[in-house]
């Protein structure tokens, strides 16, 4: 950065200059912090030739016209003439007027300045010996920028006036060709049609509109002419982050619990900051703000919440505000999201289920918490205080509960602990106690099937580091009878290979084949029952729930083989006295899924076939009736189902 200095400076000290440079970078990324407190400093402590320089900044944002340039010149410069105004302002520490002083009133009065009666021309009154200028947001102007930079090209070319253009050309670029969007594509259009060219199928007609647009409009070309005529050179302003991060920091000095956990966390700022894709910084000194309040919010009410919640907090809150602010994402995609567990569940589905609705949730996970392994990811309360600016004192106490009683270390169980906090950080005193009790609770089958895997891979290598005092035989024993019965109370775990992500275990040794061999069957068997829960549950609502009955089919059974896992008899006696319009819908949904996911629900074929048995069996010598028509055509429609499949099959 001090090379980019220097290369600044040495433009300030040539002796003859007719061009400007140019400082280019992104939106918030600190260009106006580095020419207030780098660029300007030194320019005006320099001495060339027995002067010193002055410099006179002016932000374009919000300029509508080149009138207001001229303006703001007078009045920046016309402080440094008048000496009780330059007295006032040295004691007050001030190189500018503040904007609000500006506002409504008319300078020249102020000034005591008039023209023979008429309105002054600003320009006029620009001193143009020993200056510096300015120009700092180029591309928020309200003027066309091509006015702007020929406006500027009149001090540089012909006053010779050292001159600096601060600007984010990548958006200065979007705003050249978006201006005027529809008016240009009238014209372009009418022109085409005028020549003949609209109706011409040799180029697709956005190409043809495109093409012409960029013909007759093309602002880019000038813009590029004038640039090439007024800029002398261009510096790119790509700033250290870690150097301008830790000078953020600096402001909460003053608050020593904070600037403790901001310092000791320095490296993960930074990485979300990264992680973004930004290089706003604007944002992030807001999301720190954001932050110093949390953080203090939960060191009052929640006082030994634990330093990885707070960790996760932080990349959170950084996370959230960058997402939110920085435009990638409109706010009603974190919004519906209710509480962490909702959270977790959504990341399930767009990992298991394929769900691409839930696609950037994903995304934003995996990137913000990659390496960070935490269960807890989702702060309602945060996200609400960085979306609304309101903090919810009621959100707030809900989400701190939960974490307190399921998370937490002051709270937790010993397993859970085991869990979620990296088990260096156990305490010597209080090791022996927690394994005792993890014990206690896998033999009596108390914890989740899959915590029992990964507690496992923590005790192998407890054991194998001498540690505790079980061998891995033994282990073996305790863990796979505690395995059978906490299978009889858990749930299917969609997520295996997330969850077994979360071990702090960098390899897992041979014995731990043998456990994930039996949790692999024993979770089978666990979706084997949740699917039959599920078959019960759903056909349980034909004939009398029809609408219950569609709504849950579509949004469960499409992609799973849920005949499997019902009593054809059963099912064939509530779809028979379902009504004829019923029965003709749950026909063309069949025949419909059947089309769309033959490999996934080929494992219900079986008891297909035994359904269209037991229907065919029931309309032997029936006499005809509309619904008897309607149950042959199902069963036929059913046939045309198993004829995709081969007889192999059936036969299970």
């Amino acid at each position: 950065m001090e090379d980019l200095v220097e290369s600044i400076l040495d433009y300030i000290r040539s002796d003859y200059t007719d061009y400007a440079i140019m400082l280019n970078g992104e939106w918030g990324s600190g260009k106006t912090h580095f020419w207030n407190n780098k660029i300007r400093k030194k320019i005006e402590s320099m001495e060339l030739n027995g002067k010193r320089y002055t410099t006179i900044y002016m932000s374009l944002y919000g300029i509508s016209n080149l009138e207001e340039i001229s303006k703001k010149i007078f009045i920046e410069t016309t402080q440094l003439m008048d000496k009780n105004l330059r007295k006032y302002m040295n004691s007050k520490e001030q190189k500018t007027i503040p904007e609000y002083a500006k506002t409504g009133l008319d300078m020249a009065n102020f000034f005591g300045v008039t023209q023979n009666g008429d309105k002054i021309d600003y320009a006029d009154f620009f001193s143009t010996d020993d200056k510096v200028l300015c120009f700092d947001d180029l591309e928020r102007a309200n003027v066309d920028v091509i006015d702007i930079l020929g406006y500027i090209n009149n001090f540089v070319e012909h006053d010779h006036i050292k001159t600096i253009i601060i600007c984010n050309e990548k958006e200065l670029s979007t705003k050249l060709k978006s201006s005027n969007l529809e008016m240009k594509t009238f014209i372009a259009t009418y022109l085409l049609d005028r020549q003949g060219e609209l109706n011409q199928t040799d180029k697709p007609m956005v190409e043809k509109i495109q093409e012409k647009i960029e013909h007759i409009f093309d602002k880019a070309n000038d813009y590029e002419r004038i640039k090439e005529k007024l800029i002398g050179e261009t510096f790119e302003y790509a700033p250290k982050f870690d150097y301008i991060i830790n000078g953020i920091l600096m402001r909460y000095e003053n608050d020593p619990d904070f600037i403790r956990f901001t310092r000791e966390n320095t490296r993960l700022i930074i990485s979300t900051f990264e992680r973004s894709g930004t290089r706003n910084l604007r944002i992030l000194k807001h999301a720190l703000n954001d932050f110093k309040k949390i953080f203090e919010m939960v060191n009052k009410n929640y006082p030994n919440t634990s330093n990885r919640i707070m960790q996760t907090m932080l990349i959170f809150t950084i996370a959230i505000s960058f997402e939110i602010k920085a435009g990638k994402v409109t706010k009603d995609k974190f919004m519906n999201i209710k509480d962490n567990e909702e959270y977790k569940a959504i990341l399930v589905s767009s990992r298991v289920l394929m769900d691409n609705r839930q696609f950037y949730i994903k995304e934003f996970d995996s990137n913000y918490y990659y390496n960070f392994k935490a269960d807890y990811r989702f702060f309602k309360f945060i996200e609400y205080y960085i979306r609304t600016r309101i903090f919810d004192m009621k959100i707030f106490k809900k989400d701190m509960e939960t974490i307190r009683n399921t998370i937490d270390v002051e709270n937790l169980p010993g397993y859970k602990r085991l869990l979620t906090e990296e088990y260096w950080k156990i305490p010597d005193d209080d090791f022996e106690g927690i394994i005792k009790s993890i014990i206690e609770e896998v033999k009596e089958g108390n914890i989740e099937l899959i915590d029992i895997v990964k507690i496992y891979a923590y005790f192998s290598y407890f054991s194998r580091k001498n540690l505790i005092d079980y061998d891995i035989k033994t282990l073996k024993v305790i863990f796979f009878d505690g395995m059978n019965k906490a299978s009889l109370k858990s749930q299917y775990c969609q997520n295996v290979e997330e969850e077994l992500a979360k071990i702090a275990i960098e390899e897992f040794s041979e014995d731990m084949n043998e456990i994930l061999k039996h949790f692999n069957n024993l979770n089978i068997q666990l979706l084997e029952k949740q699917y039959r829960e599920m078959a019960e549950e759903i056909f349980r609502c034909i004939p009398m729930k029809m609408e219950q009955f569609y709504e849950q089919f579509d949004k469960k059974c499409m992609e799973v083989p849920i005949f499997k896992y019902c009593d054809p008899y059963q099912l064939f006696q509530r779809i028979s006295c379902a009504s004829n319009e019923d029965i003709m819908i749950i026909k063309e949904k069949l025949l419909a899924r059947a089309e769309k996911y033959p490999k996934q629900i080929e494992g219900e074929m079986a008891n297909v076939k035994l359904l269209k048995q037991v229907m065919d069996d029931y309309l032997k010598d029936k006499q005809t009736t509309i619904k008897i028509v309607i149950l042959r055509e199902f069963s036929k429609d059913i046939g045309s189902i198993l004829g995709k499949y081969k007889p192999k099959m059936f036969n299970n």
